[in-house]
């Protein structure tokens, strides 16, 4: 890459790292929020589906105009939003403002990640694309190996609100750079040949290869946030983690996806996308099952089953998001994506509010029924293969 193209991609994995960071913090500190606000495991799953279904919303309305606008003025609009969303998270007294607040930072959230992948896919062609692909998810790696290690100390030494405050300050830094250094980009614009709002929904859904893409999102995503949405109680209440221990998920974990995220991305690019999705979502079985039935067990056993988790389960996300962007033309490709990034939501948003009603708790705080969630996850990673299958590669 030239030094243009990697501080590009470095502003974007960094603008990914916050948000990242923001969604992630939930997941950990669920056990000290359902405990600080006396709610139960379903109130909690309300909140974590707060910001996925309004990041939903958000990124559905968008498709109706994102390709008519410079992407960069988009992303500073999303970008602010979200700081503010995340600051009122910070601010926020009780359980039901905070509900508030996560819905108003999905508002913006859900903007973000289709300009990024969308700057992404426009800036560098599809035979390079895995490799940027698997830097700009490394920015999952740093959040679980800094951010959210970082976010869990700050939260047990001060309290829950200042993991919040300090991802919003972050994130103004970053908008500086975002607004100096990313270049305006509107060459998509002229291209644009919908003539009403609507004909960008419904070339969509006429496409079957992009309704294709839009199903594969959604079960991967929904294979993936099923599990992982309520590990943390999971691994607290029946694994024997501290909520001060659930930081070392993420730093081992997060730590060996540095190395594994880029090298996925190459592997994708070389031997291709499809073929690396395809050997990473039949892997994946084993520590969705595995992970979702652990009982009480030394730290080190569980770690080296979490850490496979985030390295394999993980590891679908990179060549699947360079297949999908790759199944539409580039001048639509900001509308597609801004839908994508919705259905990716509302699957998230799904996953946690169903793994929420599947799993309770009992009078000896004993988790009950995560394993069902681990075997239907385990059954979508395979069904993914079978509609990946289907699609069709364009540019």
């Amino acid at each position: 890459m030239s030094t243009k193209e990697r501080i590009l991609v470095f502003i974007l994995a960094s603008i990914n790292f916050t948000n990242i960071v923001d969604f992630m913090i939930m997941l950990p500190l669920g056990p000290s929020l359902m405990r600080i606000f006396n709610v139960t495991d379903q109130e909690f799953a309300y909140v974590v589906s707060a910001y996925a279904i309004s990041a939903f919303v958000s990124g559905f309305t968008a498709a109706f105009f994102v390709d008519n606008f410079d992407r960069k003025k988009l992303l500073v609009f999303a970008y602010s939003g979200f700081i503010i969303g995340t600051f009122a998270c910070g601010i926020a007294p009780n359980y039901t403002l905070l509900l508030l607040a996560r819905m108003v930072a999905g508002l913006f959230g859900g903007l973000i990640g289709a300009q990024i992948l969308s700057i992404l896919a426009d800036s560098f062609p599809i035979e390079r694309r895995g490799m940027a692909m698997g830097f700009l998810m490394a920015a999952f790696s740093v959040a679980s190996v800094i951010g959210v290690p970082l976010s869990i100390y700050l939260a047990s030494e001060y309290n829950w609100h200042m993991p919040f405050t300090a991802i919003s300050a972050l994130g103004l830094v970053i908008l500086g750079f975002v607004i100096k250094y990313i270049p305006s980009m509107t060459g998509h614009i002229e291209k644009v040949k919908h003539k009403n709002k609507f004909d960008v929904v419904t070339r969509i859904f006429k496409d079957k290869n992009q309704v294709n893409a839009l199903l594969f999102s959604f079960t991967l995503m929904f294979s993936h946030f099923a599990v992982i949405s309520f590990m943390s109680p999971y691994m607290v209440k029946n694994v024997g983690f501290s909520e001060k221990e659930l930081a070392y998920i993420y730093l081992f974990g997060g730590g060996v996806t540095i190395f594994t995220a880029p090298l996925i991305g190459k592997l994708s690019d070389r031997y291709g996308k499809y073929k690396i999705f395809s050997i990473f979502a039949v892997m994946a079985v084993i520590p969705l099952i595995v992970l979702t039935n652990l009982g009480q067990t030394s730290m080190a056993t569980a770690l080296i089953f979490t850490s496979c988790f985030f390295i394999i389960s993980g590891g679908r996300i990179i060549p699947s998001q360079a297949l999908i962007s790759a199944v539409v033309d580039p001048q639509h490709r900001g509308s597609f994506m801004s839908v994508n990034s919705s259905i990716q939501q509302l699957a998230t948003g799904s996953a946690a509010f169903v793994t929420g009603l599947v799993v309770y708790t009992d009078a000896q705080h004993h988790f009950h029924h995560f394993n069902y969630i681990g075997y239907g996850s385990a059954f979508l990673s395979i069904v993914c293969i079978v509609i990946g299958r289907k699609l069709t590669i364009k540019s």
